[in-house]
């Protein structure tokens, strides 16, 4: 095993950034040795998470990228607007993974779909990570996209979300329990910003350029999970699906290609996704699934999975936990 590596986590209060602390804090490789923030500044960890161990009285600092302290790998968990120009300041010889939306796919970083592309993030010094709805729905469109058993247009993603990842680029509040509990609501209609990263994976997984994508998040009352249920046309059979996803995925440690509909506390408190297929080709219609956990393989899950294959650790390194369950 390699030497130890220092790491920060800017954003470190929020759920994403939460969760990449938790992540980092038993991960036999890395050293959290900056925390940085804006409201909570001053604070030591523990007060914003008490079942925080021996890195609880690391104090949260004020966020400049001109002050870090040395450090091999910065995850940023910022929202959406604040970290362009704030992580064009950060050092080069930091390696940054970016958890917010600021830099899918702007030049100079790479596009961290690490169950898809592990070798384009090999070499990078700049990640960015997919957003949460995206995890789940490329996931399982990838192996039918490169395969070409599908049309790549007109392609429909229906796609539920719990409260840890509402507004995640929206700008819906996830409000009181009392006014999400029991209740299902659709939002960012037609103009998500997931939709662009989306539709620019889509064409670039089918080699061509495709149209008619579309796309209605919802906000689901559980806390953790994205469930992703997709429709696009394609002659194909259900086992045919499930089998160029299992070749796809050959040796892929976190995609389970699953022969029923997955559920999304399958993912729970991992970086797992889940995804599965049925067809009907008389009806030209291919239903593809993907249900991961919105804060896992939908954020700060694969945020560390690239760190580690960008650092050149195994990618499973400090993230073989098992699920939470129930």
């Amino acid at each position: 095993m390699s030497m130890r590596l220092r790491v920060g986590i800017v954003g470190v209060s929020g759920y994403g950034g939460g969760e990449a602390l938790r992540l980092c804090a038993t991960h036999p490789a890395f050293d959290l040795v900056y925390a940085g923030g804006e409201g909570s500044v001053g604070q030591r960890l523990v007060e914003r998470y008490p079942g925080l161990g021996r890195l609880g009285d690391l104090e949260i600092q004020k966020w400049d990228p001109v002050a870090l302290p040395p450090l091999d790998v910065l995850f940023a968990s910022l929202p959406t607007g604040q970290s362009k120009e704030a992580l064009a300041r950060v050092p080069g010889s930091v390696k940054i993974v970016d958890i917010g939306g600021d830099h899918r796919y702007v030049d100079g970083w790479s596009y961290g779909l690490a169950d898809v592309w592990p070798e384009t993030i090999r070499s990078a010094t700049r990640v960015a990570n997919p957003g949460c709805y995206p995890a789940a729905t490329l996931a399982a469109l990838a192996p039918l996209l490169s395969a070409k058993l599908i049309d790549p247009n007109g392609i429909i993603i229906d796609a539920k979300t719990g409260v840890s990842g509402a507004g995640r680029g929206g700008g819906e509040s996830t409000m009181g329990y009392a006014e999400v509990n029991e209740d299902l609501a659709p939002y960012g209609l037609l103009k998500h910003v997931h939709m662009p990263e989306m539709a620019k994976t889509i064409d670039r997984l089918s080699g061509t350029k495709s149209e008619g994508l579309v796309f209605t998040p919802h906000l689901a009352p559980m806390t953790r999970g994205i469930m992703s249920t997709i429709y696009a046309r394609g002659k194909v059979t259900t086992e045919q699906c499930l089998e160029a996803a299992r070749t796809f995925y050959a040796g892929r440690a976190f995609v389970r290609v699953t022969d029923k509909p997955p559920h999304t506390k399958w993912a729970t408190g991992s970086n797992l996704v889940f995804v599965s297929y049925a067809c009907d080709p008389a009806r030209n219609l291919v239903i593809a699934m993907g249900a991961c956990d919105n804060l896992g393989k939908g954020a700060a899950g694969q945020a560390i999975q690239n760190a580690n294959i960008m650092t050149g650790h195994p990618e499973t390194l400090g993230l073989e936990g098992v699920t939470l369950w129930p």
